[in-house]
């Protein structure tokens, strides 16, 4: 699971610029052993208007390209 994690990481690292650039950030909570990735929005995007669209169609999406094994992703 220690290697999942490092790859799940990277995917996030990729769009961690653009999250820190509007003041934000995302926190990896768990990898579940059904493969679901739960991560925390931090910062402004915890409270931004569109961060549903940020996590599918920018973490969700990176993350499932670079893990294909992960079967979703979802914010706690």
């Amino acid at each position: 699971m220690e290697i999942l994690s490092q790859r799940v990481q990277t995917a996030l690292d990729s769009v961690r610029p653009y999250l820190k650039a509007d003041g934000g950030d995302v926190e990896l909570v768990e990898i579940t052993k059904e493969m679901v990735v739960k991560l925390r929005m931090t910062g402004n995007c915890s409270s931004c208007d569109i961060s549903h669209i940020t996590m599918k169609a920018g973490l969700e999406e990176g993350i499932l390209r670079a893990v294909p094994e992960i079967k979703s992703v979802v914010a706690v």
